[in-house]
């Protein structure tokens, strides 16, 4: 349930902006989420030190 929180508050946020009638916003966040996403399962594996 831990892992799912932040995904249901960005959610939220996405759906209350845009009821306010800001959906450019709320597509900028939505995309800056799923950029960020994409970046943690793409990045390079940081290399441990010996």
């Amino acid at each position: 349930m831990r892992g799912l929180l932040p995904w249901l508050a960005v959610l939220a946020l996405v759906v209350v902006l845009s009821e306010l009638r800001l959906r450019p916003l709320a597509a900028a966040v939505s995309l800056a989420w799923l950029a960020w996403c994409v970046w943690t399962w793409i990045r390079p594996t940081r290399r441990t030190p010996r």
